[in-house]
């Protein structure tokens, strides 16, 4: 009997040291979130690169560079939403947003390389990450000549915009659990390393949240290789195994409510890390998490006030309408379904070989490859004039505030 009340206090101990490193883990990703915006400028950085977007190719990449320097699709989106309510077309946009999906899932990669040191929880950790990836990048190669050639996502989203147009603002930041409970830690830990000089003070700091992740994922995939086992992995195991439909509903419901598909996508990392999800138990959650990570944006869209407040609310709709088209395909197309799973498994499998891989991975498809195309734009001064103006028209128009991803 005193072995049975000691076993179960220290499984109490234990699932309480994981609540402390998800707590931790979700702060380090907002202080890497904070650190990056510090760095890049912010908002203000994402309207700067938007302003090379001359064709949709460029769109994509910059939407992708701008979103893995700020660290939220949410902001950018947001920011794209304010250009198209500064004149830019909507066209130009379109590409935008679809790139924003693909930058805002680096963040749990960079949280999967905290497993970097153990050989099989990083190649569960590397897939679990970048199965979100090759969802985006496989969306985007489908969706975007379609899009430059027939224009259905433009076309259906601007009929819907009349329906929101005259319905008023909505909002829910006030339910924006993550914010309550992360936001105020962030804030400080910032204010602590803000006397620095130069740019060395937000550098340190976002390493100083790099570190925390890989802290939480280290030793949160050893807890949970303890305390999820029999009847726990058991009912999770039941959980998840309800279907694809389930896991989408959920996916995009804590989306919701954290309004932050990066913290959705990175708390799921440690557990496949552990062993305790597999990737086809992951995925659906993954695909939710980009439903739900729209809505927020979209409702923000409904407060822009200005003469082209249809056309914010427009590319809302395109971004959520892109997400849900994306999502809907991949799952009704079993092909489709597999083609990410498949791929994040063939990532995992080099990276498990070499560490390599996944620095090269990291670097190369969010910063180098659209860092190249931005410099090859600068220096050719090639710069929209359609989105110049829109920048300045920008700052003309309101916005609700909203928390960012």
């Amino acid at each position: 009997m005193e072995n049975s009340n000691t076993e179960a206090k220290s499984s109490l101990f234990a699932w309480f040291g994981v609540v402390a490193l998800v707590y931790l883990l979700m702060v380090g990703v907002g202080i890497i979130g904070a650190g990056f915006k510090w760095l890049s400028g912010g908002p203000e950085g994402a309207e700067m690169l938007f302003s090379f977007a001359t064709n949709p190719i460029v769109g994509v990449v910059l939407g992708t560079l701008a979103t893995a320097l700020v660290q939220s699709s949410s902001t950018v989106t947001a920011v794209i939403v304010a250009l198209v309510a500064g004149g830019m077309p909507v066209e130009i946009a379109v590409p935008m947003v679809m790139g924003a999906n693909m930058g805002t899932t680096i963040t749990n990669t960079i949280v999967s390389l905290g497993n970097i040191g153990e050989t099989k929880a990083f190649h569960r950790s590397f897939s679990a990450a970048t199965v979100h990836d090759f969802f985006n990048l496989y969306a985007i190669i489908i969706f975007l000549p379609i899009e430059i050639m027939f224009h259905p996502l433009q076309s259906a989203a601007g009929v819907m915009s009349h329906w929101f147009l005259d319905e008023g603002s909505a909002s829910i930041s006030s339910l924006n659990v993550l914010a309550m409970v992360i936001k105020p830690v962030v804030v400080f830990s910032q204010s602590l390393f803000e006397s620095m000089p130069g740019t060395i003070d937000a550098i340190v700091f976002t390493v100083f949240g790099i570190g925390l992740v890989f802290f939480s994922v280290l030793y949160m995939s050893k807890i949970l290789k303890v305390v999820m086992t029999g009847k726990a992995k058991s009912l999770l195991d039941k959980a998840l195994g309800k279907g694809i439909f389930i896991g989408i509903v959920a996916g995009t419901v804590i989306t919701l409510i954290v309004q932050s598909s990066s913290t959705t996508t990175s708390l799921l990392v440690p557990l496949a890390g552990a062993g305790v999800l597999s990737l086809r138990q992951i995925f659906p959650f993954t695909l939710g998490a980009n439903i739900g990570t729209t809505v927020t944006a979209l409702l923000a869209a409904t407060a822009v006030i200005g003469g082209n407040k249809i056309f914010a609310l427009q590319i809302a709709l395109v971004h959520f309408l892109f997400n849900f088209s994306g999502v809907l395909l991949f799952v009704l197309v079993p092909r489709l379904y597999d083609l990410p799973i498949r791929s994040a498994e063939w990532l995992g499998a080099l990276t498990e070989k070499n560490r390599g891989y996944a620095f090269g991975y990291i670097f190369g498809v969010f910063f180098v490859i659209p860092g190249s195309i931005f410099g090859g734009q600068s220096i050719l001064n090639d710069t929209s004039a359609d989105i110049l103006k829109a920048e300045e028209n920008a700052k003309q128009v309101e916005i609700i505030e909203k928390e960012p991803e």
